[in-house]
């Protein structure tokens, strides 16, 4: 054989080498690359025609018993992946956290934030945005005896409130709207408004419509087609409150720059204030009006609509459980007597705090969680998923996950309760849900949920007005954004044991 024919066999064979190893290669990325199963899309609105447009997340949940924890959906010309049960939604957030942590571009939330604040921020505007808020909240006492001090004092504000009524029959959503709102802005602007003022019941009002609306068919056909805005009129209301609501932002900043004092901030907006004085000579990419317009208008909504909502559904819940209702009562008289509820006491208060955990987990306020976006391709749990993939993590699907409760579809504080009656910690238990993207005012929210819960119950015996039967209470949520009960009456009775 000479030694051309040897060098060209050698050629050959390393060719067909490279060619096997380069097969084994595409053939394990095509295996890699296999997308979540799904139901089949029609032409042009993908699989809107078995949405539930007013609940997407109960259809999402049907699908995910279908298809298995991770799926595909067509929402019209966009693909989008839902993560659903514990499992699955923890080890995306939590072990695949940077690759699962963008914040989804929704049309409406673009219009009305254009990424900036810091729920609907993206890349660095999010990091810094949320750095700084994490730091300033917690100067200004979030998770603090200072914050503590500032709720006892609205609890007692909205007892004199519903003292007032004497018995009778009320609504509580506005009263209630007001008192937590008065925490956050307490930390916002450093002062509380009366629950009568008419600004700050207009800015409720604007809140209020906007998460019914956001939630509304029409704002979901306009996040999915945006090119019919112009047929859709919602989107517009929503735009005109949101121009509303940061022209008093805008007012009440620049009042406080007229007596801003960078030596003694007295809220978050003049810590803002400083800070874009101290980064004047630097970038103003995130220091800004926009910036602060932004994140001012989240850290109200957050901080009043979800914690609002998850105390009226309580109420609710121990109106249509009363004997859950009188369980709470005697752990309060128990462990306090007639003196004010305090954190400190929550240790001493199992059963009242599984009460607490149960009506957050049965309210299920965020049941889609906020949309999260691929910032990679990534492959999960053997799916391919493309840079850029919308991600919804169905949170609803963890707070009633099967694995995870004994009785995922019933009221049941004995979830967090052992044996022996002590309070348990649940991993599946997240609904500010987890990982980079988790609600930042979570210290916050916990420390008003215990202390106005427990300061009401102490107070009150909750009832349905006259005529009405606790059984006959109608549990069914409201359409919007956020799960919120259907308005009620309710009767506040004054306790016996509270006079």
């Amino acid at each position: 054989m000479s030694g051309f024919d040897f060098s060209a066999i050698l050629a050959l064979l390393g060719l067909i080498l490279i060619l096997i190893l380069n097969i084994k290669d595409f053939m394990a990325k095509a295996s890699k690359r296999q997308c979540p199963p799904g139901p089949k899309p029609w032409p042009v609105i993908g699989n809107l025609h078995i949405l539930n447009l007013k609940r997407p997340y109960q259809t999402m949940l049907e699908l995910s018993k279908k298809y298995g924890p991770i799926y595909s959906i067509q929402m019209g010309p966009r693909k989008v992946v839902v993560l659903s049960g514990y499992e699955t939604v923890k080890d995306a957030l939590v072990n695949y956290g940077n690759q699962f942590g963008e914040r989804s571009q929704v049309p409406i939330f673009e219009r009305l934030f254009d990424g900036k604040g810091i729920a609907f921020a993206h890349g660095e505007t999010w990091k810094t945005m949320r750095r700084f808020s994490l730091s300033t909240l917690r100067d200004f006492g979030m998770g603090k005896r200072t914050i503590e001090d500032t709720i006892v004092v609205e609890c007692q504000h909205l007892i004199q409130s519903f003292e007032s009524h004497k018995g009778k029959p009320f609504e509580i959503k506005r009263v209630l709207n007001a008192s937590v709102a008065n925490v956050i802005v307490s930390m916002l602007l450093g002062k509380r408004f009366d629950y009568e003022d008419p600004q700050f019941l207009r800015l409720l009002t604007l809140i209020g419509e906007n998460i019914k609306l956001i939630g509304n068919p029409s704002i979901v056909l306009f996040n999915i087609f945006p090119i019919l805005g112009f047929l859709l009129r919602s989107h517009k209301k929503v735009l005109r409150n949101r121009d509303e609501l940061f022209s008093f932002i805008r007012r009440t900043f620049l009042e406080h720059c007229h007596n801003l004092d960078k030596n003694d901030p007295r809220s978050f907006i003049d810590a803002f204030l400083v800070k874009q004085q101290e980064e004047n000579n630097k970038s103003a990419d995130y220091f800004n009006e926009e910036n602060l317009l932004a994140l001012v208008s989240n850290l109200f909504t957050a901080g009043t609509e979800t914690t609002a909502a998850t105390l009226r559904w309580g109420i609710i819940l121990m109106m249509r459980y009363p004997e859950v209702q009188k369980k709470v009562h005697d752990e309060i008289h128990k462990v306090v007597g007639s003196a004010q509820p305090r954190i400190e006491h929550r240790t001493q208060m199992p059963y009242t705090d599984a009460v607490i955990h149960e009506i957050q987990r049965v309210a299920n306020i965020l049941p889609t969680s906020l949309p999260h976006e691929t910032s990679t391709d990534v492959v999960f749990k053997n799916y391919y998923i493309p840079k850029g993939t919308e991600v919804i993590t169905l949170l609803t699907s963890v707070l009633r996950d099967q694995t995870q409760w004994e009785t995922p579809d019933a009221f049941n504080p004995a979830h967090f309760l052992s044996s022996k009656g002590r309070f348990v910690k649940k991993e599946a238990f997240m609904p500010f849900s987890v990982g980079r993207r988790m609600c930042a005012g979570e210290p916050l929210a916990k420390m008003e949920l215990f202390l106005f819960f427990t300061s009401l119950m102490q107070k009150f015996t909750f009832q349905p007005p006259p005529g009405v039967s606790y059984l006959d209470l109608d549990l069914t949520p409201d359409i919007g954004f956020t799960i919120q009960p259907l308005p009620h009456k309710i009767c506040a009775l004054l306790r016996t044991s509270a006079l």
